[in-house]
């Protein structure tokens, strides 16, 4: 919500309950009520088959549905209706459902959403898939405000970043190519805020050349299966692949190498990361074998939050390892940044920046804080009291400022569940700089080759349908049943 903060209440967390009369829609409907209340635990009931109530305090919310009608409302309070004009249209009465819902919770909470009803996580595929069909900017805005309720704000940086998104693909054949992603489940440590599939490489050292192995089974794979295909981009994202020694991505590269045809590649990315993890031997392996693009990701410049939140480096290790970076000839620097972690105000935030900027990185991704279950967050806000998350919009604009200052522009955004202040994650680039496979799996217009414990791999067909498939999160269980994770590849990628 504009404007706000997100306090997370520490006890158990208070319910509220959602009626329906049948089961339809019912994700979107509680979506659209948790945007509304973040710090309470939504459920939604069909009436009949079991009874709660909502905690006391909060309000009980039903939607009835007939063949021509939707009515929402609160127990015991206002209601309000929407006829149908299409009833037999899944896509409109979605809509206009929403639109009511939305109506009753900002009515009975006094909150706008920046983003109006929309709750996916990709708010920019709308924008880019009208103006492919030729509609104006100005027909793109008003479809947006009117169908989803959407700020001005927000629709103007959707149209903002799908233009970019289009002029940057425009050179690139996606459709007749794929991206691969390989992941490096291991990390220095896990931090505070994480909910990725990682592991310890302290603990899991003896078992890196036999998951390399399996990655390498996967990689002959991948030959096979897109033998007709142009590889476009490569990125080795984590966990940390840097916790990966020297000679290990060497062997890594070497394969990749050898066995895809790489003439045409157009981008690797390499997550390096931590800057405990970066030495000058690594990123020399790194360009020795054509690495494009890395990312030194600091998520902070402030040390006590650093310490907080489990990433046992300094900012002084950032710094050092940035000059290291550009030492070796990188000329493609990303750095990663959250917003909205504990006990940072927006004095910190600007100082991040300033930080940042003296550094000068040639990409900037600011993430809002997504509060996962899976974290250690989550049960470190249960065990220490009410903590407010300070995201504003007015953190959000002092990051966006501090990236024009660069001479960056927005290029890619996607949003996440649980996300601190409603708000998204935006990459920021300088011209040329842009990350193509971000776009690319953002927007979802080409296949990737997802190799690696606890990846999902994504085929995309001519008709715009997509199929996925995933490997097991566990790295002692990839390893043991690779065969049948390149069955499930196999599968997805030989029908028709």
């Amino acid at each position: 919500m504009e404007g706000r903060s997100s306090t997370i209440p520490t006890a158990s967390k208070k319910m509220i309950i959602v009626t329906l009369n049948e089961d339809r829609y019912a994700y979107d409907i509680h979506s659209l009520v948790k945007a509304f209340y973040p710090e309470q635990e939504i459920k939604v009931f069909v009436k009949g088959t079991k009874e709660e109530r909502s905690d006391a305090g909060l309000p009980a919310f039903f939607v009835e549905f007939d063949e021509t009608s939707i009515c929402a409302g609160i127990e015991n309070g206002g209601t309000k209706t929407v006829n149908l004009k299409t009833p037999e249209d899944r896509g409109t009465v979605k809509n206009d459902l929403k639109q009511l819902l939305y109506a009753l919770l900002s009515e009975e909470t006094g909150k706008t959403l920046p983003w109006g009803t929309l709750t996916g996580i990709r708010p920019t595929k709308i924008a880019k898939q009208l103006l492919e069909q030729g509609q104006t900017e100005q027909e793109v805005a008003a479809y947006m405000e009117h169908t989803y309720l959407a700020s001005k704000e927000k629709t103007e940086l959707s149209i903002d970043i799908a233009k970019r998104e289009m002029q940057i693909l425009s050179g690139i054949h996606y459709e007749e190519g794929y991206s691969l992603y390989i992941g490096i489940p291991f990390c220095p440590t896990t931090c505070l805020y994480c909910s990725f599939t990682s592991f310890p490489i302290c603990a899991w050292k003896n078992r890196v050349s036999d998951y390399l192995s399996a990655v390498e089974k996967e990689i002959d794979f991948v030959k096979e299966a897109c033998a007709d295909r142009v590889l476009d981009s490569v990125y080795i994202g984590g966990g940390t692949p840097t916790t990966l020694e020297p000679e290990e991505l060497e062997r890594l590269f070497l394969k990749l190498q050898n066995t895809l045809d790489w003439s045409q590649v157009r981008e690797f990315t390499v997550e390096a990361g931590r800057a405990d993890s970066i030495t000058a031997e690594k990123l020399r392996v790194m360009k020795r074998y054509g690495v494009t693009r890395i990312s030194v990701n600091p998520q902070t410049m402030k040390q006590e939050t650093l310490d907080l939140i489990g990433r046992r480096h300094t900012v002084a290790q950032t710094v050092e390892a940035f000059r290291l970076a550009r030492e070796e000839g990188f000329d493609n620097i990303n750095m990663d940044l959250i917003l909205g972690l504990p006990g940072e105000t927006k004095e910190d935030v600007e100082e991040t920046i300033r930080r940042v900027q003296e550094l000068g990185p040639d990409s900037l991704t600011v993430h809002s804080l997504a509060i996962k279950r899976a974290s250690r967050l989550s049960q470190w806000i249960l065990e220490h009291g009410i903590s407010t998350l300070h995201n504003t919009d007015e953190t959000m604009a002092i990051a966006a400022q501090g990236a024009k200052q660069m001479g960056m522009e927005p290029y890619y955004l996607y949003r996440q569940k649980n996300m601190s202040g409603n708000f998204e994650n935006v990459g920021y680039a300088k011209p040329e700089k842009a990350g193509i496979y971000n776009i690319l799996i953002m927007e979802e217009v080409q296949s990737i080759m997802a190799l690696g414990a606890g990846t999902i791999s994504k085929r995309v067909y001519g008709d715009g349908r997509i199929e996925r498939c995933d490997n097991v999160k566990d790295v002692g269980q990839y390893i043991e049943r690779i065969d049948e994770m390149i069955q499930r590849k196999q599968q997805l990628f030989s029908e028709e």
